[in-house]
């Protein structure tokens, strides 16, 4: 019988504390080899300062992380040849050209020479910065720099890469070559994004875990969150006629079906009305008929509205925060030190 693959990053109750606060609270998780996961949370929810425990900036109070096996414990050494580490501060040298840098860090990593030329090359083409290959960094753009700290992160190859608001600072354009980027890492490397801009956390992860007051408060796929969470399905309708008749009009067609939100009539007369059904079929095709039956009732548009990944977000931490309410427990922890305030500082893996 084949035995399980070990996890590429395995967390068990980990805990970290400031000033007796619990800035991450007896999280657990795991990582598959090759997977891409989305690390969401508010500010000061526990984010940087678990993936600094995972990088081996800062050591926990108590719980376990593994990496790809070693102990990030008491196999630090082992553990930095493992991963590549981009913070979300990177402190990158402004004296340096980018090749310049790039080549220190790779003989920092222990890549030989020969190597290393072939991964410049190729590090500066997946991240778009052949053109500034001999800019010195001082004098480019946030951008640019955030592109750097991307391409130093995978020069190496190593089989984990953490990457800390990767895309924050970028435009439009940069944000795309940053997700073409992670899409071609996907099954070659595990990858762990922290990131506030959620729609490319749902187009680059293969699943995303959301983290609020220290402690995980959803995991899973984001089709699988919504159903979680939400736990129901969202209509968008425009209607005319008489309003008061159409919460007995839905009740008629299915009895899960409720009205949301009823905007005022426009222009037209028309209102716009979002619908909500706890039943996961869709149910278009069904009000369409009922309502070409009836007359009085006259509908303009009907679409089943799909809730995005920051609709998730927003109920999963509010439902954390009610569940902290309830119990009468200590509010959000506060948000880890930066780099610059943390004393015992560690030179990046």
């Amino acid at each position: 019988m084949n035995e399980p693959e070990t996890p590429a990053i395995e967390v068990r109750n980990l805990v970290k504390s400031y000033a007796k606060v619990n800035a991450v609270n007896d999280v657990s998780f795991s990582v598959a080899k090759g997977e891409i996961l989305g690390f969401l949370g508010p500010n000061g929810a526990g984010k940087s300062t678990t993936m600094r425990i995972l990088t081996g900036y800062l050591a926990a109070n108590s719980g376990s992380v593994h990496i790809c096996g070693f102990s990030v414990a008491t196999q630090s050494d082992q553990v930095k040849r493992l991963i590549g580490y981009m913070p979300e501060n990177n402190p990158l040298p402004e004296d340096m050209r980018v090749s310049e840098y790039l080549y220190y860090r790779g003989r920092l990593k222990e890549m030989s020479r020969k190597q290393l030329g072939h991964r410049i090359d190729e590090a500066l083409e997946l991240c778009d910065l052949k053109r500034v290959r001999h800019r010195i960094i001082g004098k480019l753009s946030k951008g640019f720099r955030q592109r750097v700290g991307i391409a130093e992160a995978i020069l190496a190859e190593p089989p984990v890469i953490i990457m800390d608001e990767p895309t924050i600072g970028l435009d439009p354009h940069q944000i795309l070559i940053v997700r073409d980027l992670i899409a071609r890492l996907r099954g070659r490397m595990t990858v762990i994004i922290s990131s506030h801009i959620l729609p490319e956390i749902e187009m680059s992860c293969d699943r995303v875990l959301i983290i609020n007051s220290g402690r995980i408060v959803a995991q899973g796929t984001p089709s699988d969150l919504r159903r979680e969470i939400l736990g129901k399905s969202l209509y968008d309708l425009e209607v005319s006629g008489p309003m008061a008749d159409l919460p007995a009009f839905l009740h008629g067609v299915d009895t899960s079906l409720s009205i949301d939100v009823a905007g005022d009539a426009n222009r037209e007369g028309f209102h716009a009305v979002r619908l909500t059904s706890s039943k996961d079929e869709d149910l278009g095709e069904a009000l369409l008929s009922a309502f070409a039956r009836q007359g009085s009732l006259r509908v303009r548009s009907l679409a089943r509205a799909h809730p995005t990944l920051e609709d998730v977000f927003l109920a999963a931490t509010r439902r954390s925060w009610d569940t902290v309410d309830k119990s009468g427990a200590a509010g959000e922890a506060p948000a880890a030190p930066s780099n610059g305030s943390n004393g015992a500082q560690k030179k990046a893996p």
